[in-house]
């Protein structure tokens, strides 16, 4: 029985990898962005294979595509899958920052292998004024993986988007393990430095035209009027 179950898991372990490949593939055929996460935050190798995210056009918002290795630590959190779940920073949580660095407006959207979400608008370092906005967003956990999909809705993205950073988080006590797109240069690091995602002066150039088409024009918010 136990070699049974065995083998039915590497069948299903070797029809997720088939799905994912099959998803990157599809993912050439269309305007679309890929990036890894390969570093910590303060600029060492990543010791596992890294996170992959992949932007692509939805209907109606921004599709964002997670793959990569499944840590199952922490515990999933309490929430239902679906959902979204405050504080999902304090678990395994994959985020994506969007920003107009002329007004420091931003948009975080976490992911969590548990099938949870978290979205924060921000307008200034750290200043959310709307969190838990809902999200389609679905996970799949397979033997020591794990792939996700959401659909980030236009209203949620500030005007203006010109720069962008993503991280990974999991881990527990002494071993959470901080890691960063775009992370800090080692000669940039003070002593007794802390990781920190709002340093918003190393995120990267970003254009959401880059993805959608060059005569593209995001629809106005109504989430962002009134601010800077």
């Amino acid at each position: 029985m136990f070699e049974t179950n065995n083998m039915g898991l590497r069948v299903l372990q070797c029809i997720t990898l088939i799905f994912a490949s099959l998803q990157l593939a599809d993912c050439l055929l269309q305007n679309h962005l890929q990036f890894a996460i390969e570093n910590t935050w303060d600029s060492n190798p990543v010791d596992h294979d890294p996170i992959r995210i992949i932007f692509s056009p939805g209907e109606g918002g921004l599709k964002m595509q997670v793959y990569g290795p499944f840590f199952n630590d922490p515990a999933a959190p309490s929430g239902p899958p679906g959902h979204a779940f405050p504080g999902l920073w304090d678990y395994e949580v994959v985020e994506s920052f969007f920003l107009d660095s002329t007004t420091e407006n931003y948009l975080e959207v976490e992911v969590c292998p548990h099938g949870q979400h978290l979205i924060l608008l921000l307008s200034g370092v750290g200043q959310a004024f709307v969190q838990q906005l809902p999200m389609v967003f679905t996970a799949t956990v397979t033997g020591d993986r794990w792939m996700g999909e959401a659909l980030i809705p236009w209203g949620y993205f500030p005007p203006n988007v010109n720069k962008m950073n993503s991280y990974a988080i999991h881990g527990s006590g002494a071993q959470r393990t901080y890691e960063a797109l775009y992370s800090i240069p080692k000669t940039e690091i003070a002593e007794g430095q802390q990781p920190n995602f709002h340093l918003l002066q190393y995120f990267q150039h970003f254009q959401l035209q880059s993805i959608m088409g060059d005569d593209w024009v995001q629809p106005e918010s109504e989430l962002w009027k009134g601010r800077p």
